[in-house]
């Protein structure tokens, strides 16, 4: 699980970087780029909540599987775009499909322990950063070939279809037994027991329809995806997921102008900015191995390290936000690698074990919706702080930062009394 999420990221992380001088190449104006890029993430908004919602009831190896090797198709259109309509078109099966990572993630949920789910979730993230590191150089030397978009964009759809082969391979009889007897153990963990009790009875659907056709029809995967939608909005995780948004663009706002700020601020070349950033990056791999000996520190109390961590991202914001030199600039971006790699390990995890697991697609496809909302909302702000200063978007960033907290502090029972019951279970 973890070799196909590092080869996601990696492959993924060789292309996009040129996306853009790609469709500059082809002719089209900054608008006609800016609009190609945002259609990437509209898609990525609805279609996450659907796809991750869909995994929990087909199964997560078909879904799995159909996400990765339609993305390799988008990819693969990519390669062979010689026109800006021809592009666009390739951008439609991955913004609608790639959420590989995100059904690793559930899947990742359904195989370990809640104890161990931040210790390995963690350790996830960190397989995928480091992806996300070489890819990029990978794909820097790639471009300067003749056509060396093309190849890239072809090896990355290569990487995609090796990871269908890697996924077929998977021991998923064994995998969906350990899901059933995990789950059974964890029921009472869930949002509610009305949910619980009709997972439970669309589980047992579920498992008497694969006995006598492979999936169920589309008329009932629809039908149950839209209920369980339904019940998400109608659960009581609204806090976790408004805490996750104002976080998301907090930490959007901080990296939205962090070059450009720089150069104006302290008069550094943008190649330094880029080092630091490959530095943050590096440190937040450093971070998700850390996990495990952070959270047996505060005995698996997840709420608490949320809270903790994203108190310090706050601290770290304003630290940046007030810099006066550029090594205060370094000293922030050091520590808040591991406090933004740390909550959001612990923000997933929370989101699952008060949501139950046996909705974990539906949870993280609905909490990846949020993020996408953030990506969305979060340059419109830093574009409008930025008209009052330099330093506008990050310190609109302690502002959210410090709603968020607050919020936590306000539900500081509901989290408690869930971190107990986890203990407990464990």
């Amino acid at each position: 699980i973890f070799l196909p999420s590092f080869q996601d990221l990696f492959g993924v992380s060789m292309v996009v970087p040129l996306m853009n001088l790609h469709i500059k190449s082809l002719g089209a104006s900054h608008t006609v780029a800016g609009i190609i890029g945002s259609l990437y993430g509209v898609m990525q908004l609805f279609s996450s909540t659907f796809v991750g919602c869909w995994s929990d009831i087909v199964g997560r190896q078909y879904s799995l599987l159909a996400c990765i090797l339609l993305s390799a198709l988008g990819y693969f259109l990519l390669g062979t775009s010689t026109t800006v309509f021809m592009l666009a078109i390739s951008r439609v099966p991955v913004g609608i499909f790639k959420h590989t990572l995100s059904i690793s993630k559930a899947l990742l949920s359904d195989l370990v322990s809640e104890r161990d789910r931040p210790l390995v979730m963690g350790r996830f993230n960190a397989a995928s950063s480091v992806g996300f590191i070489l890819g990029p150089v990978v794909g820097g030397y790639l471009a300067e070939l003749e056509g060396g978009f093309y190849q890239t964009s072809f090896i990355c759809a290569s990487i995609f279809l090796l990871n269908g082969g890697l996924v077929w391979m998977l021991p998923w009889s064994e995998e969906n037994t350990g899901n059933k007897e995990h789950h059974q153990e964890k029921g009472k963990n869930s949002f509610s027991a009305k949910a619980n009790h009709d997972l439970h009875l669309k589980s047992a659907s579920k498992g008497a329809m694969t006995n006598t056709n492979l999936f169920p029809s589309p008329w009932i995967q629809v039908a149950t995806v839209l209920k369980k939608i339904k019940e998400i909005a109608c659960s009581n995780l609204w806090d976790i997921f408004l805490v996750r948004f104002l976080m998301s663009v907090a930490i959007l706002l901080y990296y939205s102008n962090f070059t450009l700020a720089l150069e104006e601020r302290f008069g550094v070349k943008p190649l330094f900015s880029g080092y630091l950033t490959s530095y943050s990056s590096a440190l937040g791999v450093l971070a998700g191995c850390l996990l495990g000996p952070i959270t047996r520190l505060y005995e698996h109390n997840t709420y608490r390290i949320l809270l903790h961590s994203s108190t310090f991202t706050c601290m770290l914001i304003l630290l940046y936000a007030s810099a006066l030199n550029i090594w205060m600039v370094i000293l922030s971006s050091t520590f808040l690698a591991f406090s933004t790699t740390i909550s959001r390990t612990c923000i997933i995890d929370l989101e699952l074990t008060i949501g139950g697991n046996e909705a974990s697609g539906t949870l993280l496809g609905v909490g990846q919706s949020v993020t996408s909302v953030g990506r969305i909302v979060a340059p419109l702000l830093s574009g409008i702080a930025q008209e009052f200063s330099p330093c506008g978007p990050p310190s609109l960033a302690v502002g959210l930062a410090l709603v968020a907290i607050l919020i936590m502090n306000a539900n500081k029972q509901k989290y408690c009394s869930h971190g107990n019951v986890k203990l407990k279970n464990q």
